[in-house]
């Protein structure tokens, strides 16, 4: 224990975790609390601060658990985690068609006795290490369209596939990013995954306006829809940012998580921290410490000397970026709503676990690279 805390792993990155995991459990409480007194007929207002100090406890087992385990064993689990990931997708949709719903029901949370899991994320998790350990091993052949690329862009394909059955677009959308960053990393060419990328839009935006509410979102932030309602969270959103302003209202004060704004703990949350600490208090420095955990992220990737260790590093920080900044689009209006929650921060179980878990891996990452030798030092590739 006092290696981790003291000796080689990165402690700027570590603190700069709990700054921002401190920062959101104070702001989820804060956000919850009117709704935890109401679920509960005024019996307790630490409702949801309570499930999510337990999460946090797992999530904090698991990051000092995956710092203490050689992150390169997970190459040899990694097919097997994919795998297990494609088969608790699919249990997760057939456990609520035989339950009698229908197929159109939201089906995104498998239910073990008195726990739920959010299998998307666990299939995040596998994704990002399997992306990384196919593009290890396949190094010379990602070029190779046939043979090199198309076997992971099918599993990659699939996985998608199965998180926009739940549905969870956005979620499936997300993973897909990030996977074909890791392999544009590991050497595929730009040009490939480009088509690749083009034939995705072609079979993606018609599946995307299938659905109706989905429509109507997309339409809603277009300005061309007719339903008020759809664009409700939005609006109340852009409000409780004005009414913070600059310096905000104060800890505590905001007027919209009293049920003006919907889910105000959950994907809305960075709309109270703009409310009550404002711009300069709130809103900046959250995004500074996503942007400095992004930033050392990039530089133990910088400083790894095994190829597998780089593309798990950069998978992991650009995960941890996108889902930050896609919520704070979503929550100033620069983006239609998606669902997406901030991480460490908005009220959530299987992604505030999975997080930890991911930035355990690149704390271990930060110090692995001491006992690796440089003559095996390798870097991602410069394209043109």
């Amino acid at each position: 224990m006092i290696d981790i805390l003291i000796e080689k792993y990165d402690k700027k990155l570590l603190l700069s975790l709990a700054i921002l995991t401190a920062l959101g459990t104070i702001m989820l409480y804060s956000a919850s609390w009117y709704e935890s007194f109401a679920t509960t007929n005024g019996e307790t207002e630490m409702l949801f601060l309570l499930k999510h100090l337990k999460r946090l406890l797992i999530g904090v087992f698991l990051l000092f658990l995956f710092i203490l385990i050689d992150y390169r064993t997970l190459k040899s689990i990694a097919p097997y985690l994919i795998i297990a990931s494609i088969i608790l997708l699919v249990i997760t949709k057939a456990s609520y068609i035989l339950s009698g719903f229908s197929w159109y029901k939201p089906a995104r949370w498998l239910y073990l006795g008195s726990f739920s899991i959010q299998t998307s994320d666990i299939a995040r998790f596998s994704v990002i290490i399997f992306m990384a350990y196919y593009a290890d091993k396949k190094r010379e052949d990602l070029k190779i369209f046939q043979t090199g690329l198309i076997p992971v862009i099918i599993i990659l394909f699939l996985i998608m596939g199965l998180i926009v059955m739940q549905p969870d677009y956005s979620t499936a959308l997300m993973i897909g990013i990030i996977g074909i960053i890791i392999l544009f990393i590991g050497g595929a060419k730009i040009s490939q995954l480009s088509l690749i990328g083009a034939g995705s839009l072609m079979v993606g935006i018609p599946i995307l306006l299938s659905r109706e509410y989905r429509r109507q979102r997309i339409f809603s932030f277009l300005g061309i829809g007719d339903n008020p309602d759809v664009g409700y969270q939005a609006n109340q959103s852009l409000i409780s940012l004005g009414n913070g302003g600059v310096f905000g209202v104060g800890l505590g004060n905001s007027i919209e998580k009293n049920h003006f704004l919907p889910t105000p703990h959950t994907d809305f949350i960075f709309a109270i921290i703009g409310e009550e600490l404002g711009f300069f208090l709130g809103t900046v420095p959250v995004l500074t410490l996503f942007l400095f955990i992004f930033l050392r992220g990039l530089k133990i990737s910088k400083n790894c000397t095994d190829p597998f260790g780089v593309l798990l590093s950069v998978g992991i920080v650009f995960n941890l970026v996108f889902y930050a900044f896609v919520n704070a689009a979503v929550v100033t209006g620069l983006f239609p709503v998606t669902g997406l929650p901030m991480p460490m921060v908005s009220y959530g179980g299987s992604g505030m676990v999975i997080n930890m878990a991911l930035i355990g891996i690149l704390l271990n990452i930060s110090q692995s690279r001491k006992s690796i030798g440089s003559k095996n030092r390798w870097s991602p590739k410069t394209y043109g």
